[in-house]
């Protein structure tokens, strides 16, 4: 009945001033209000919500709940329909939460796809980086490589040159030499044998003054002879000893000739492969640097976005559970109002 709520609301006045005395004088004048406004249920309700409002705000150290309740207390003391007002600020201020909700929630999202986006940018373009330092590093290792077998060729090709350069003076000395000895052997055996033919003629003759001498005679042929013999030996063996160094010259000559070419070949093929090698290090050295450019981009980037997606005084899990907890206090101090409210039209 009527006359139960007012003794109900007599009492809860009666509790209030006797407890809140102290209270009231720092956060407002509630004597003043319990004088001119607690004079019914909307009464109580309203304070019931500020008194949600300022524990909630204490609780949550929230600046922005204080500056409610210090708002929703001047409302109260207004006497101008404090109710309204009162309910007025409590939804304003859930409005104002659902909406930074909102946008926490959605910056929260944008945040993890991009940090995310950038990591895996990140990782990705590491990974090709090392990818191409790998590859330009064993490049580089066999064009060294093959740069020190070219100069060993060339060294070879040098020494083979200075070889074959040499065998062919010699060659020549030899050649010479053969011919003079040759000549000199062949004019010499010429004179032998030419001399024997004088004596043989001569001493052939029919004659006792001939015959006389034939013994001194038949002397100097034989030492012709031998003479002739030795010079025809000489000879022989001139000729087989130029034709043995003419053939293992043309042997040398040939062997030479083929290492000579292979070596060269060996020069041509690793050199075009050495500078085909840095030409394709290069290509990949420019490609490596613009990957680098773009991994200093998406680093920068990922710098930037942590300082704005990742707080460091408050996660975004604990601002969310604080939101929560705010616009659920919130709604518990508006539904005591609606509650009133309900009450109120109830009995009209």
């Amino acid at each position: 009945s009527r006359a139960e709520e007012l003794n109900a609301i007599a009492e809860a006045k009666k509790i209030i001033v006797e407890t809140t005395s102290g209270a009231s004088k720092i956060s407002y004048s509630f004597l003043q209000t319990a004088r001119s406004q607690l004079r019914s249920g909307t009464d109580l309700a309203n304070f019931a919500a500020l008194r949600l409002v300022r524990s909630l705000a204490q609780k949550q150290n929230s600046p922005a709940l204080a500056l409610l309740a210090q708002r929703m207390g001047a409302a109260l003391r207004s006497g101008e329909d404090p109710f309204e007002k009162v309910r007025g600020l409590i939804s304003d201020m859930i409005a104002k939460l659902e909406t930074e909700a909102e946008a926490d929630a959605t910056h929260k999202a944008y945040c993890d796809k991009e940090l995310k986006e950038s990591e895996e940018k990140e990782a990705a373009k590491t990974a090709e980086i090392a990818k191409q330092t790998a590859r330009i590093d064993k490049m580089d290792a066999r064009s060294a490589m093959l740069k020190e077998e070219v100069a060993q060729l060339q060294a070879d090709l040098a020494a083979l040159a200075k070889a074959q350069a040499e065998m062919d003076k010699l060659r020549e000395e030899e050649h010479t030499a053969y011919v003079s000895n040759k000549a000199d052997m062949e004019q010499g055996l010429d004179g032998v044998k030419l001399a024997l033919k004088v004596l043989n003629e001569y001493y052939a003759k029919e004659g006792k003054a001939h015959t006389a001498q034939s013994g001194g005679g038949s002397s100097i042929i034989g030492l012709l002879e031998v003479v002739e013999s030795d010079f025809s030996k000489d000879l022989a063996e001139i000729e087989t000893t130029e034709e043995t160094a003419a053939a293992e010259y043309e042997r040398q000559s040939k062997e030479n000739a083929v290492e000579k070419t292979t070596k060269e070949k060996d020069v041509e093929y690793k050199t075009k492969e050495s500078k085909s090698l840095d030409k394709t290090a290069a290509e990949l050295r420019s490609d490596r640097d613009g990957l680098s450019t773009e991994l200093a981009a998406v680093n920068e980037y990922y710098a930037k976005l942590k300082e704005r997606c990742i707080a460091k005084p408050e996660t975004y899990a604990q601002r969310a559970e604080r939101r929560t907890a705010e616009i659920s206090g919130l709604k518990q101090a508006l539904s005591v109002l609606e509650d009133e409210t309900a009450l109120v039209q109830k009995r009209k």
